[in-house]
């Protein structure tokens, strides 16, 4: 390792430390990389920060989820989905904690974002959970192990900033995500449903089928969203780009003339919001690119698989000590530093093992969700104790078994390949 790239990871490590955004403390560690390794090129920064982004038509999805994310959150559909999944499960013992399960699945199908899941739908999830006799601890718990099951299921902005960073399918990664994503809904329910009999939860509201009927009807054109959003994608008329330009024009549609729960005050904060959004994210997209550049150029990639290869040959060895690897860092980092620093490092490795770019995308968004529920830096956990208005500590003693849930489906979703690829290789999606 010569001094140029030996300078590059100090530089990263004195930002991390004094706690400098991660899109930042990638440009610094760039620019000190050109100051040291040759000058004269500085000007490469701009051409590389901006160049690959910007011809990079998968790109383009992310600001569109994003939009259609702030659409319905700032909408009152939070509202409608509740009494929907209230009317299908409230009456099962825990049937709060339930709901809390099912929501987190259909509206991360609407949204992709765990912390849009956590932060809106969870505050109501929370509370309603609260006044019907749940723990506060448990009921921040379970809130923030469901949220994570929105970058999972698709949509997925971390699959898309994966996918333009591997060159894997984006389509191929959405439908990846649908069977770990249900998979997730399932194992927190049966814990929910032990859980429950175990501490005498109460049951929910019990909804007459007059009432549940209503509720179905005016959820519909919010439930309609996940059917354009995955149709289009599924039956191949359109990419998950377009399919996200159409969800959203969707999204505004029914906020507007069905609920008439957005004006034009709201939309223009909802656009200020998303690109506010899009900027931090493609702030962090190209500064990553320059990165990787680097990484490139340096061949430390290479490197560090001539060193792996030298210890195991195994690919399966390999990917039980990414996902340790990858786990410890979601325990102590953020999801950004991890995607955009960690995992074009180890890009070249699955390539070398011949493992499935989307098997492996689907492996490393599972692991990252894990972190942000993983004591002590998850974002997702802080976001709900704020909400829950109760000690870290003792939600923290709650998640525990839940993270053991997404552990294990974790190591199965690692070894057992076909729980991912099933879909995408019978749907053949592009």
């Amino acid at each position: 390792m010569n001094w140029a790239i030996f300078a590059v990871f100090a530089t990263m490590v004195v930002c991390f430390l004094i706690r400098m955004p991660i899109s930042f403390s990638m440009l610094t560690s760039s620019i000190v990389y050109f100051l040291i390794k040759s000058p004269a090129q500085l000007g490469q920064v701009a051409t590389v920060l901006t160049g690959n982004m910007f011809a990079n038509y998968t790109m383009l999805a992310a600001p569109l989820f994003i939009f259609m994310a702030n659409v319905l959150n700032e909408s009152d559909i939070t509202d409608r989905m509740f009494s929907f999944c209230n009317g299908l499960l409230g009456r099962l013992k825990g049937g709060t904690a339930q709901v809390n399960v099912l929501i987190s699945l259909i509206f991360s199908g609407m949204t992709g974002s765990a912390v849009a899941d956590a932060s809106g739908i969870g505050v109501m999830e929370i509370e309603q959970m609260k006044a019907e006799g749940y723990d506060a601890p448990f009921s921040c718990a379970i809130t923030a192990a469901t949220a994570t099951i929105g970058p999972i299921f698709p949509p997925s902005i971390p699959m898309v900033i994966y996918a333009m960073l591997s060159g894997a399918s984006v389509g191929k990664l959405f439908m990846g995500g649908m069977v770990p994503g249900v998979l997730l809904a399932i194992l927190l329910s049966i814990y929910v449903f032990f859980i429950s009999k175990k501490r005498n939860y109460p049951a929910g509201v019990r909804m007459s089928f007059k009432a549940f009927l209503k509720a179905t009807v005016v959820a519909a054109p919010a439930l309609f969203t996940v059917v354009l959003l995955l149709g289009g994608i599924y039956s191949g008329v359109c990419t998950p780009t377009e399919a996200g330009a159409l969800a959203s024009a969707w999204a505004l549609l029914i906020s507007f003339l069905v609920y008439r729960s957005m004006g034009l005050e709201k939309l223009i904060y909802v656009i200020k919001k998303t690109a506010a959004n899009t900027a931090t994210l493609a702030l962090l997209t190209g500064t990553s690119l320059l990165f990787s550049y680097i990484i490139s150029r340096e061949q430390v990639a290479i490197q560090i698989a001539n060193w792996v290869v030298g210890l195991t040959d195994n690919k399966y060895l390999f990917l039980l000590v990414i996902n340790v690897v990858f786990l410890f860092l979601g325990c102590v980092m953020d999801v950004s530093t991890i995607q955009y620093v960690f995992v074009p490092m180890v890009l070249p490795l699955v390539k070398m093992f011949g493992i499935d770019l989307v098997h492996f995308g689907v492996v490393i968004c599972l692991n990252m969700m894990i972190g942000l529920s993983t004591p002590p830096f998850g974002m997702v956990l802080f976001i709900v104790t704020g909400i829950g208005k109760t000690q870290m500590s003792k939600v923290i003693k709650e998640i525990l078994p839940m993270v053991a849930i997404m552990i294990l489906l974790l190591l199965l979703c690692t070894y057992i390949p076909q729980i991912i690829m099933f879909i995408p290789n019978t749907m053949g999606v592009g």
